[in-house]
């Protein structure tokens, strides 16, 4: 499988360009398409240097509740020392384009397009880039310990490394690539790639409790969202709901790949 990772996010519109677009917000999902994500829209992160960010989602009042979600672009040597700021917040790091150093547990990693990293709450990491530019996703969600469980521990790999699990009686055409063993109870959130041959589909609308947040690597796709169907393509976020009925069919000529998000492993909340 030819692995591509879209990173070209920034710059600006032609003054010539069409208003409508295809951004949709409703009260069960959200399109960003990857044009949205433009220079007017990235903002500077307190302690990272030669850094700007996207965010794609955050814990908002009919939004998102689980999880945040950036693009971080560094420029050469740009990073942190001092990444994380919330002392309860977890992080996965997926690498996109570039090399970067990440530090942590005093191990240092050199991680290249592809890089996955775990980095549990507390875990004091440091971030920096090489020479060229370098653009990563960070997913960040606060953990939820859980008594007699003890917090998992960092992992530190690259999707190139990890064989899919090919999903029952689809022939390969639709797999996914696990970073974290899913029977890990120490684990709260998931972050996983799903790929899908093309023509390939996720062949029913899945309704469920998890969260989702689904950043396009490679491909493009039609994405089944509540009562309407989306297109979508290489660069662009969906935010889903708890709940939120989801198909989709990978429709272009590549392999459609998309990052995922989902919280799992823990007791519903009985209150708001």
């Amino acid at each position: 499988m030819t692995r591509r990772y879209f990173s070209d996010w920034g710059g600006l519109p032609a003054q010539n360009s069409i208003i409508a677009g295809r951004a949709v917000f409703t009260e069960a999902y959200a399109v960003m398409p990857r044009h949205v994500q433009s220079d007017i829209t990235a903002s500077l992160l307190p302690g990272w240097e030669q850094a700007r960010a996207w965010v794609l989602a955050r814990p908002l009042s009919g939004f998102a509740e689980t999880f945040a979600e950036l693009i971080v672009e560094l420029a050469p040597g740009g990073g942190s020392e001092a990444p994380e700021p919330d002392p309860e917040g977890e992080g996965v790091l997926f690498l996109l384009e570039g090399e970067v150093t990440l530090r942590v547990d005093g191990a240092s990693h050199q991680m290249a397009p592809g890089g996955f990293a775990f980095l549990p709450p507390g875990s004091g990491w440091t971030l920096r880039a090489g020479d060229q530019r370098a653009v990563l996703v960070w997913i960040r969600k606060r953990y939820e310990p859980v008594p007699g469980i003890a917090a998992p521990e960092v992992i530190v790999t690259n999707d190139a490394d990890i064989t899919p699990m090919t999903m029952p009686n689809t022939d390969g055409r639709w797999s996914t690539t696990r970073f974290v063993d899913p029977a890990d109870l120490r684990h709260d959130m998931h972050v996983t790639i799903v790929n899908l041959a093309p023509g390939a589909d996720v062949p029913f609308t899945e309704t469920h409790v998890m969260e989702h947040g689904l950043l396009v690597l490679q491909g493009q796709g039609v994405y089944r969202l509540n009562r309407d169907w989306v297109e979508v393509e290489a660069g662009d976020f969906m935010w889903l709901r708890a709940f939120c009925p989801q198909g989709c069919h990978a429709s272009g000529s590549d392999p459609f790949r998309y990052l995922l998000y989902k919280d799992v492993n823990r007791h519903p909340r009985l209150a708001l």
